[in-house]
């Protein structure tokens, strides 16, 4: 993920540069592979089908980030290989049920050793509207610096006017933050969906913003005091 999205370095839009400039031809079609050594299981039907501590991680522009096994480790399951790692092969994520890292089950990709979550307690402002009600406006915020990702201010439930949410049925998971839970607002009879979210049992290290709430600025009229990007 962070190596090649967002604006990380290998992205299509990275937020530095590189000295010397590398080739367009070079740069496109650059591939990063590196040894993971963590345990990594895979689980079907309840029963371990992989067990390795030999993956390795691919880093690849436009595809997310993935495993390669060696090939005599992933030969009950359903494999290609991989071009740029000569005697190791990629997994479908859907060929088993359950993927785990350290114990840690895993959604969607595997965690990447480059992204980071900063949860810094900040005075800076944030204010939101909804319809011209004002839901939240505080400088008593975190703000949450993620690895290729934007800054973003975070605050306790208890600064906000809950009574104007609801809990929506939509979520979303993140690896470093885990399941998100939406919320809608709903001011003088009118619904905006989604305005808002919260991650309520996150890993340690955002444990910081455990229920708290972010708002989407294009849903709602937001001020937020944030770095300049």
């Amino acid at each position: 993920m962070t190596l090649v999205a967002g604006r990380g370095p290998l992205s299509s839009d990275p937020a530095g540069r590189f000295w010397p400039p590398l080739p367009g031809e070079v740069f496109g079609e650059m591939v990063y592979v590196e040894p993971h050594p963590r345990r990594v299981q895979a689980f079907r039907a309840g029963r371990p089908v992989l067990d390795t501590e030999r993956a390795l991680l691919v880093h690849r522009r436009g595809r997310p980030l993935s495993y390669a096994f060696p090939a005599d480790e992933a030969a009950a399951l359903p494999t290609e290989p991989e071009p740029a790692a000569p005697g190791f092969v990629h997994v479908p994520w859907d060929a088993v049920d359950t993927w785990l890292e350290e114990g840690r089950e895993l959604v969607h990709y595997p965690p990447n050793p480059y992204h980071r979550v900063d949860c810094r307690p900040t005075k800076r402002r944030l204010r939101v509207a909804v319809h011209g009600a004002v839901l939240v406006d505080t400088d008593d915020t975190v703000v949450v610096f993620e690895t290729a990702l934007a800054p973003r201010l975070y605050v306790d439930p208890a600064l906000v006017d809950t009574a104007a949410l609801r809990r929506s049925q939509t979520s979303s998971y993140c690896n470093y933050k885990g399941f998100a839970t939406y919320w809608s607002a709903v001011v003088g009879g009118r619904v905006v969906d989604d305005i808002a979210w919260s991650y309520p049992d996150p890993p340690p290290e955002s444990l910081p913003i455990k229920g708290f709430l972010s708002f989407d600025e294009t849903r709602v009229e937001l001020l937020a005091e944030l770095p300049a990007t």
